[in-house]
């Protein structure tokens, strides 16, 4: 199989760490799909520089916000597009450890078929509401997937193989707000694709933005868990038969 790799940028009102992240990026030489979800007038000329200034950047833009998840499925789908077999997101709040890009890239490549997943390594910056709140979302994607293997399924730093979250993008309905990230993984790994987690530090930084609504969120998020549920309990044979053969 030949391996093409390129980037997934889903913005919406980041601007503090856009030149920083795309002229990181830019030293690969691999496309960089940015995705504007309805940014602001600031915000989206910003980027229309940045995509005069880079010929390796794809811009895309959403008329209106639609959510990081729809942004993302957005970027993907136009990897698949352009003729990339893999595809590495990252968010565009500055949280990410962009000297780790390597390590993910070089895992991918060592593991074509598997997804490798930001396992996060937190300081003191990040606020502990967020923190104890991951631990309900580990717990309900441990018990969709039938498995410990992913160890933070809310971490937008990661490698897709394209193939397979296609094809699933294609079958499925995904939450197309902040449940997307956790959705994607389980639906991997109901079709047995490896997961490789990477711990990697993760910051909440000085002019970090956060665009996460308690209640809409959270509800949104409620109801791809109950989703999951309900597929996994209609998949619970196959699921326990993989477990067993693993």
């Amino acid at each position: 199989m030949m391996l093409a790799y390129g980037f997934v940028i889903p913005v919406y009102n980041h601007p503090h760490y856009l030149d920083a992240l795309v002229k990181t990026l830019n030293q690969y030489d691999l496309p960089i799909i940015v995705v504007n979800d309805g940014s602001d007038a600031e915000c989206t000329l910003q980027l229309r520089h940045l995509d005069q200034a880079y010929s390796q950047l794809h811009l895309i833009e959403h008329e209106h916000n639609q959510g990081k998840g729809q942004a993302v499925m957005t970027g993907l789908n136009y990897a698949g597009q352009i003729g990339l077999s893999h595809a590495l997101q990252l968010d565009a709040d500055g949280q990410h450890h962009w000297a780790d890009i390597d390590q993910f890239l070089q895992l991918s490549k060592q593991h074509p078929d598997a997804v490798v997943i930001g396992q996060p390594v937190f300081d003191q910056s990040v606020p502990k509401k967020r923190l104890y709140g991951r631990y309900v979302t580990h717990v309900w994607v441990w018990i969709n997937s039938l498995s410990f293997a992913i160890k933070d399924s809310m971490c937008g730093f990661r490698v897709y193989p394209l193939a397979p979250t296609l094809t699933l993008l294609q079958q499925a309905k995904f939450q197309p707000r902040m449940g997307f990230d956790s959705e994607i993984l389980v639906r991997l790994k109901w079709e047995n694709i490896q997961v490789i987690n990477v711990p990697t530090p993760v910051i909440y930084p000085e002019h970090g933005i956060s665009h996460f609504h308690v209640w809409r969120d959270n509800l949104g998020m409620s109801r791809a868990h109950a989703r999951l549920f309900a597929g996994m309990l209609w998949r619970l044979p196959r699921l326990l038969k993989q477990n067993i053969k693993g």
